[in-house]
């Protein structure tokens, strides 16, 4: 689903989780642009390709709007960190390997970035091996030493590395933002648990179009 097809879902998840969220919250905590990065989790070819087993359709809707706060960021010279899901060969993958009985290792070709959101070459690639992109990387260092507070989640899968990150990111002190049409999972009704579940105790949830509006605002 595209277009403006998908523009009246996003409106329909937004009905839907407004009932978690408090006004009073949404006015204390602001999204300030300088003093914030874009974190674009996982949009690999692993994800977004066809041909791949863990092909998530739903992820080709948002890479349109992932592919412009990007664009936007750039053009305010503000931080976009990406991230990749990746096991080295000879590394143990943990939990996660024997949860899911399926290993995406570093060497493979899907485990790049797609192309249309491809990180310029001064961007930032972490790789990780576990949902959040805090556990095992330099993520909260690299935020800290830009004086980010605030942080925008986008990627796949929404209930799953883009939850665990964004919950992550709150414990450890930063102001989360949680783009609705620029999060996607294998389905719809994990899709919106996730959403309903940051919007009552851990993130602001955003509309892409609300994004660039504040930056524009800046």
């Amino acid at each position: 689903m595209v277009g403006r097809g998908f523009e009246r879902k996003a409106n329909e998840w937004m009905r839907l989780v407004r009932h978690y969220t408090s006004g009073h919250r949404s006015e204390r905590i602001k999204l300030l642009p300088k003093n914030s990065a874009l974190l674009v989790i996982d949009m690999q070819r692993y994800f977004l390709e066809r041909s791949s087993h863990a092909y998530v359709p739903s992820s080709k809707a948002i890479l349109e709007n992932i592919r412009a706060l990007i664009k936007a960021y750039r053009k305010l010279s503000l931080p976009v960190v990406f991230t990749r899901y990746a096991v080295p060969k000879g590394e143990d993958p943990g939990a996660m390997g024997r949860w899911w009985g399926d290993v995406l290792r570093e060497e493979d070709e899907l485990s790049e970035i797609v192309h249309p959101i491809a990180p310029s070459p001064e961007e930032i690639v972490l790789r990780k091996s576990q949902y959040s992109a805090f556990v095992g990387t330099d993520l909260e260092k690299i935020l800290r030493k830009r004086r980010v507070k605030s942080v925008i989640v986008t990627g796949v899968l929404t209930h799953l590395c883009c939850e665990t990150t964004a919950r992550d990111a709150f414990m450890r002190g930063f102001d989360v933002f949680f783009v609705i049409d620029g999060t996607a999972s294998d389905r719809e009704e994990l899709h919106v648990s996730s959403l309903r579940t940051l919007a009552d105790g851990f993130a602001i949830p955003m509309t892409t179009a609300e994004v660039v509006k504040r930056l524009k605002l800046k």
